[in-house]
């Protein structure tokens, strides 16, 4: 699946099924509401009107179900019918399920999507991850042929209108940012290092017509950027800090998403085990989800003035390296006592997000990263952790998360009891806990929140990704979807004002989100 092609149309036309073949995708009550007359096109002359009211009938999904309608050209598959209020309406994840198992093989593909509109960004975004872009097997070079799945929308419910061009081209959008991110973080450092990151990100700056600002390697250490230098200063290729800014006429705040980059995580001198290492690669989720999405916002009409920092580093080994015992200055001016090297990622993200509010002049600051790995004990597989000093924004989190498929649930915030874990006798805190058993991805942001102050005015949310940035070994591109959908307010696009929680129908959306998808879900 690696070199398919993913199209968005409004109408993907009629053809024999055994010449291109299809995915008929949806919840079953939503199926049944599809008529014969839209999807005869499709399947005649291999599949009657009979034997598409037959496959229906059988179907009973538990929590799916499928049904091959013409050998293995033709496929109908059920979501589940109902889910729980920590679950998307959507249900994405099994979207993406269904897609890699159900989608009939082929060179030319087509798949109908059947959903209400609300649900149509995280349908998009989930099909997005069944298509991953990287490889490097070697049969995939040799295939001349351009591989391409075409994407239909038929939407039910209330509001049940044509798919417009503007909602296409937001899908289009959103779907290329989700691919880029899970392309950074599938490929592996001998070629996603700190020097290829950053020409992604020149990349993305050239399309938009943005020069990034990038401080690198000794420039790093010469103007106190202690935590990102500290951390990369033993790799080969060194590390940076790198900015891309949109700044449109008429803003009335400032945004800043701050990424964790960490091409890739030895553990440093407190090195991983040989079990541990593999996956490392991933360790950069955070700062690709903001190249995606960064990308994907400003191309649809983002008003507000928005920054992309980039946190790049790789936690190497070498004669340089960070010991056990160091003391490193920090952009925020304070000192850090090392006791873990592996405790990296706050370390640049700290630097991050200092330069975020002192140099950007940021009122809402979210940064984003593969940071524990007790966040997917703590959160569990696929939902991301948020804690934030705003408990309307918690409460967004949440709601964004379901309403485009990245989930999210909060950690607990209480730096008064929790941020002790970092006491050091000779600096101003340690970078790891004390006490590993006490909410260590709770304290673990607090460590990043520390470094603009508790008592900082402006909005600060993290976003801990660890274990929802992958699903087995295939990165997710989590993250993308979320950020378009939590900010969608700030955007011109329709489509992600609809999934944006935030705004002055917040109350009155999620009461509409509620009874529209009640019918959906368990209490």
């Amino acid at each position: 699946m690696a070199s398919v092609g993913l199209q968005f149309q409004a109408s993907a036309g009629d053809a024999d099924p055994q010449s291109r073949p299809l995915l008929l995708l949806g919840q079953l009550h939503h199926l049944h509401r599809v008529p014969w007359s839209h999807v005869r096109g499709k399947l005649l002359p291999r599949v009657t009107e009979e034997l598409w009211q037959a496959a229906l009938s059988t179907l009973n999904p538990s929590p799916t179900d499928s049904c091959p309608l013409y050998l293995n050209y033709a496929t109908v598959a059920a979501l589940p019918s109902r889910v729980s209020r920590h679950n998307s309406p959507s249900a994405a994840h099994f979207v993406t399920r269904l897609v890699r198992t159900c989608l009939p093989p082929g060179t030319h593909r087509c798949i109908l999507m059947v959903c209400e509109r609300s649900d149509a960004f995280a349908s998009a975004c989930a099909l997005a991850r069944a298509f991953p872009l990287f490889t490097q097997r070697s049969g995939a070079s040799r295939r001349p042929e351009k591989k391409t799945v075409t994407v239909e929308f038929f939407l039910v419910g209330q509001d049940n209108g044509p798919v417009e061009v503007s909602t296409l081209q937001c899908l289009t959008s959103a779907t290329e940012g989700v691919r880029l991110a899970a392309r950074i973080v599938d490929t592996p450092c001998n070629e996603m290092n700190t020097d290829t990151f950053l020409e992604e990100i020149k990349k993305v700056g050239k399309e938009l017509g943005i020069v990034p600002t990038v401080i690198r390697d000794e420039e790093l250490k010469t103007r106190g950027f202690g935590g990102i230098y500290g951390v990369g200063k033993a790799a080969l290729h060194p590390p940076a800090l790198a900015v891309l800014s949109h700044t449109p006429d008429g803003a009335t705040q400032t945004i800043a998403w701050v990424g964790k980059g960490i091409v890739y995580d030895t553990g440093g001198l407190s090195m991983k085990g040989k079990t541990t290492m593999p996956g490392m690669k991933r360790d950069c989720g955070g700062a690709a989800a903001v190249l995606g999405a960064f990308r994907a916002a400003v191309k649809q009409g983002f008003r507000d003035t928005l920054h992309a920092v980039f946190c790049l580093a790789e936690n190497s080994v070498g004669p340089g390296a960070t010991r056990p015992d160091d003391i490193h200055l920090l952009y925020s001016g304070k000192t850090v006592e090392i006791n873990n090297t592996d405790a990296e990622g706050r370390l640049v993200l700290a630097d991050g997000v200092s330069y975020a509010c002192k140099d950007l002049g940021a009122d809402i600051i979210l940064d984003i990263a593969t940071l524990t790995g007790a966040q997917g004990i703590a959160t569990g597989k696929y939902h991301a952790a948020v804690l934030t000093n705003s408990a309307e924004w918690e409460a967004a989190c949440m709601k964004a998360g379901r309403q485009c498929g990245d989930l999210v649930h909060p950690l607990v915030y209480c730096p008064e009891l929790h941020f002790s874990e970092f006491t050091s006798a000779v600096a101003d805190m340690k970078n790891s806990v004390a006490d590993r058993d006490n909410g260590p991805s709770s304290c673990a942001g607090l460590f990043i929140a520390s470094h603009i102050g508790f008592d900082w005015p402006g909005v600060w949310v993290h976003l801990d990704i660890a274990a929802p940035v992958h699903a087995g070994e295939r990165a997710t591109g989590f993250g993308v979807a979320l950020l378009l959908a939590l900010f969608g307010r700030a955007s011109e696009d329709p489509l992600l004002n609809l999934v944006s929680p935030l705004g002055c129908e917040v109350d009155a959306q999620e009461e509409d989100v509620e009874r529209d998808s009640k019918k959906r879900r368990l209490v």
